[in-house]
Formats: C-alpha cells, structure tokens, sequence
C-alpha cells in the first residue's frame, strides 16, 4: 500500500529480483529480465524493481556465446530475492543436461524465502525439475526440449504448446522470446495492464503475444497460397462482441472451413474457438481494470454473453472471480496513480 503525504506518494519498495546465471547461460535471456522489469516505473521515474545478476561462486561465468560475464553477487543473492529467475542455458551443455548439475545449486536454493517466487527461462525448466520443484506442477520449455523433460522428470506436468506456465510461485516459459512474453506477464501480475503496456511500449514489443509455442514448432512447409488469416483476426479483434462463428471467419478469409481451421492453427497455435476465447478473457481483463462497466456488461462487449460464462471463463483461466479481480489491480492501479493528499 502506499503512503500518502504533503510530499507526495512514497513508492513501496523495489521488488528485488536475483538473476541466477549458471556456466553456459544463454546472453539474451540474462539480459531480459532487466530490459523489461528495469522499464517498468513509478510516475514519478523511480524503479518498482531490483534486478541484480549473481552466479553460484560469486565469480564470472563463460555464457555460450563465447565471452564470460562477471557478476557481483554471489549465491546469497537467492535469499535477498522476492524473484528468482534462473536464465536459459546452453541446451547441449552439462549443466543442462542434467549430469553434472553443481553441487553448490541445491543448497543456494534451499536458501530462497518461502515466499519468493520461481522463475526459469526455456532449457533451464531442467534444472528446476531436477531439484523436484516442478513435481505435480505444469510447466513448459522449449519445444525441442519437452520430450525430455518429460521423459527424465514424468512427475512433471509438461505443456509443449504454451509460452508459459504461471503456477502461483513456480513460473516457467518457452524459448527465447517467451522469456520476455514471461516477464511482462509478472509485471501485469504485480502491476496490472496499465504498467505492463506501458513497459511493452518502451521496449517496442507486443504486450501479449497470440498463440502458443505450438506455431513454432517444426512442421512440413504449408503451400504457399497467397492468404493468410490475419486479416480474418484483425476483423474479429474489433467485433468481440459479436456472434464469430468458424464459417464466417472463414468467409472473412475467403477460405473454406477446412482450409480457414488447418491455416489458423499454424499461425497461431491455437483453433479459432481457442483463440477467440483467449482474446475475449483478455478483453474482459482490461475492462475489469480500466472501466465501470458491470460484469454483465463486460460479458455482452466481450463477446462472452453472461456473467456467468464471464466468471467460469476468468476462474478457469486466472482462478479468480471478476469481482476479485478488479478488485486487486484496481487498487494497485489507484496506488500508483493516486493524487497527493492535502494537508
């Protein structure tokens, strides 16, 4: 909660976020979490995160692009943490395949709060499931490294088709990309859209990504037709809050059904059903924060007919009723946003 003053709003402390890079960490995916959580700022420019790097001795560690990075900050830093994130490694190196995981990173996590959240990027979903932080969870990786992840961990619940996985405390994502789609996905958890689209637009990316990993995925080369499904859901973007049915997207796309199904799934990942549901909660999720439209309102513009559907689809989706939504990032939105108070 804020605290309001003659002076202004005083901002909560940063939330403190560890960067654990191991031998072989992939560049980029270090990099991400302080691109994005470090553009994500009070009104007043003041961070609402700490993004520290650090690495089991304390000392640099070779990335698999050839150089070494020199962290500051040793294994203590998991304990300091509200967020661990452990980077993406080298999928062919020895850490990530599981053999010679370094006898130093159980105890490092046993030294992380109750509290504090979980995070791994891509191939580093291994290394969590190794030490049984994934068992009885859904989790997610690079689709090149589901099979095996579900092969030396069956405890583990693996999705190959997602970006990412949110669990609660235990957070896992995709390849590369997906390790930004992951980051943007916990700033809007602490910090609701208006934060996170925020933070997409200085970083120049989209703030909620279409589809799964699934489109990624390795397949035969479709038949070059000319036309695509784009144009179909851009149309359906702007009436949500009409009857879509499969046929009339297909129309859209002057396509046969068939056709319109097979296409939709390879550049998204998704069915159309899928999809339009998918767009129709993120809808309801931005005028649940945004608006004073009722439940049923929101229901009607979204496409998602009652209030009813609206609250099955949100629980099914987010575990939580509207109500109780709107009612948390409603007032994280009002703290960072609210007026100073007169004396």
């Amino acid at each position: 909660m804020a605290v309001y003053s003659a002076a202004g709003t005083v901002p909560a402390a940063p939330h403190r976020v560890a960067v654990l890079a191991l031998e072989g960490v992939m560049p980029f995916e270090l990099g991400v979490p302080h691109r994005i959580f470090g553009a994500a700022m009070h009104d007043d420019l003041t961070p609402r995160y700490d993004v520290r790097i650090c690495t089991l001795g304390g000392g640099p560690v070779r990335t698999a692009a050839g150089f070494t990075v020199a962290a500051e900050h040793g294994p203590e830093l998991l304990a300091w943490a509200d967020t661990v994130i452990v980077a993406t490694l080298q999928p062919d190196g020895p850490i990530c395949d599981i053999r010679e995981l370094p006898d130093s990173l159980p105890e490092a996590f046993a030294g992380i709060r109750p509290d504090a959240r979980i995070v791994s990027f891509c191939s580093a979903a291994l290394v969590l499931a190794k030490l049984g932080l994934l068992d009885g969870k859904t989790a997610t990786t690079h689709w090149m490294l589901t099979d095996r992840l579900r092969t030396r961990f069956p405890k583990v619940n693996v999705d190959p088709d997602v970006l990412f996985v949110d669990e609660g405390r235990i957070l896992t994502s995709a390849g590369a990309g997906a390790a930004v789609d992951l980051c943007l996905h916990l700033v809007r958890r602490d910090h609701g859209s208006r934060v996170a689209n925020a933070v997409a637009r200085r970083c120049v990316v989209p703030p909620w990504r279409e589809g799964g990993q699934a489109q990624f995925i390795e397949r035969p080369v479709p038949e070059v037709s000319g036309v695509g499904t784009a144009e179909a859901r851009e149309w359906a973007l702007q009436h949500l809050d009409r009857p879509l049915s499969i046929d009339a997207l297909a129309r859209r796309a002057r396509m046969s059904r068939r056709s319109f199904t097979r296409r939709f799934r390879e550049e998204t990942g998704q069915s159309p059903t899928q999809w339009l549901t998918v767009q129709r909660v993120e809808l309801a999720r931005q005028l649940l924060e945004s608006s004073e439209l009722t439940v049923d309102q929101i229901a009607r513009r979204t496409g998602l007919g009652t209030g009813v559907s609206l609250r099955q689809h949100l629980r099914a989706v987010l575990g939580v009723s509207p109500s109780a939504y709107r009612r948390t990032f409603r007032e994280r939105a009002t703290e960072a946003t609210a007026p100073v108070a007169s004396e």
